[in-house]
């Protein structure tokens, strides 16, 4: 584990402490926690304490030079895939992560659902951590012999940049739709800090482009060697689709060749999150019947689509969290749903406003009765925020409950044989954020115990 630490919680005895300037708090303000914790040097841009204190013009650049000049070398052959875009970067992360592995080259994964190395997981804050912590994970894994680190790099720590210094061997973009405008303030510079990741790509890497999406002329690094993929012509293009059986069935031209493939997963969303598996190994020069056998025996990561099973229907918890997501799980469901699909959506507090409306206009248009709940409120009225989603909607076809647990049960008692209740929003996580509170919640497991009450 790195001696230098930028969190005074984490400080250890002998530890350097290195203030940095962060978007919502000063490491200066905490300089004398760290000493407290045994930290024995300061790395600051002003003042002077009771241990060594060295002061630097900017605390951020000294840590990104301190941090490639010290352990870049030791990290450098470990192969980076930097997996970027508004949806879809877990599960593509997730599906590599387990492909890579099931090729037994050993792979670990940073991003939403932790940190998977060998047999452990490590939550993590954040999609992206910060790159001291970063480095830190690179550094277990190099000690550990991983040859490849799946991450998901956001349009924050792009533009926070918390993934500089490091260069990537695959660099793939996803999609771009509206998110996090409250921090980016414009669609335009959303897309630009996307395109960051496509800048840091080594020479002889690949950038990997969905080429549908109408912004990747946006996003793309002319000169980097870019492999394109979707419907539309391209390198890897998609030739059509089907279910049979809970399973989905796709073809794939791959150098004029076209091959079929079978998946667990279902929905045309997950067939673009699995092309990055598919090019991936097939530049890997994987033989494509294992590539195929591979893809068949991929599974969702958790917290997306986790189906269960309740009487003679199906309950359904999935992170979708922003208009597409909304719109692709539930267009993908209404595919195979015989009976009725219910939703049960909220939308954060502090958070991108703009997609709010978008959200319950999907969810009340696509399916037959909506649920509007709480989903981390932080410092708003959760009433407030649901009525952002609820004005002027083209359709009625919904009620108003803010505790979501009791949503939860009452989506759960208008089940029939055949329905579906999409539980959305929230899918891995284990909490509610109330005001500047973490309190414990668990969509599935409010599933799961109001399942052993009933029956």
């Amino acid at each position: 584990m790195l001696n230098i630490k930028t969190n005074s919680k984490k400080v250890k005895k002998g530890d350097t402490f290195v203030a940095i300037k962060g978007q919502n708090f000063d490491g200066h303000d905490y300089i004398d926690d760290a000493i407290k914790n045994g930290a024995d040097t300061i790395i600051c841009e002003k003042g002077n304490y009771s241990v060594k204190t060295v002061i630097v013009e900017n605390t951020k650049v000294f840590l990104k030079e301190y941090l490639y000049t010290n352990y870049y070398e030791n990290i450098k052959d470990i192969k980076l895939i930097g997996i970027t875009g508004t949806n879809g970067k877990t599960t593509s992360c997730y599906l590599l992560y387990q492909a890579l592995n099931k090729l037994n080259l050993k792979t670990a994964y940073i991003g939403t659902i932790g940190f998977y190395i060998e047999d452990k997981i490590i939550e993590l804050e954040r999609t992206t951590p910060e790159l001291i912590d970063i480095y830190d994970m690179l550094l277990e894994c190099k000690e550990k012999n991983i040859e490849y680190v799946v991450m998901e790099v956001s349009s924050h720590a792009l533009e926070l940049e918390r993934v500089d210094t490091l260069n990537f061997n695959y660099g793939i973009f996803t999609n771009l739709t509206r998110d996090h405008l409250d921090f980016h303030e414009s669609f335009e510079n959303y897309a630009k800090a996307k395109s960051k990741l496509f800048k840091k790509i080594k020479k002889d890497g690949y950038g990997i482009i969905n080429i549908d999406d109408k912004n990747y002329k946006n996003i793309i690094n002319v000169d980097t060697n870019n492999i394109y993929y979707g419907f539309k012509n391209s390198d890897f293009k998609i030739i059509n689709y089907k279910y049979d059986s809970f399973k989905m069935f796709f073809n794939v031209s791959i150098n004029r060749q076209k091959y079929e493939f079978e998946t667990n997963l279902l929905g045309k969303y997950n067939i673009y999150n699995l092309m990055s598996v598919i090019i991936v190994l097939n530049k890997l020069g994987i033989h494509i019947e294992k590539i195929k056998n591979i893809v068949k025996n991929l599974e969702y990561p958790k917290g997306r689509m986790d189906t269960i099973k309740f009487n003679k229907s199906l309950i359904i918890v999935d992170y979708a969290h922003t208009p597409d997501a909304v719109f692709n799980v539930i267009s993908c469901v209404k595919e195979y749903t015989k009976g009725k699909i219910y939703s049960i959506i909220g939308c954060g507090g502090n958070r991108d406003k703009t997609k709010r409306k978008m959200m319950s206009f999907y969810s009340t248009i696509l399916s037959d009765y909506v649920i509007m709940t709480s989903d981390n409120p932080r410092n708003e009225d959760p009433l407030s925020i649901i009525c952002d989603m609820t004005d002027n909607l083209v359709k009625n076809n919904y009620e108003v409950i803010i505790d979501r647990k009791e949503a939860i049960e009452k989506g759960m008692d208008l089940l029939k044989e055949n329905d579906v209740l999409l539980i959305l929003g929230k899918g891995h996580e284990n909490y509610q954020i109330i005001g500047d509170k973490k309190y414990y919640h668990d969509d599935k497991k409010c599933v799961l115990e109001y399942i052993d009450r009933v029956s």
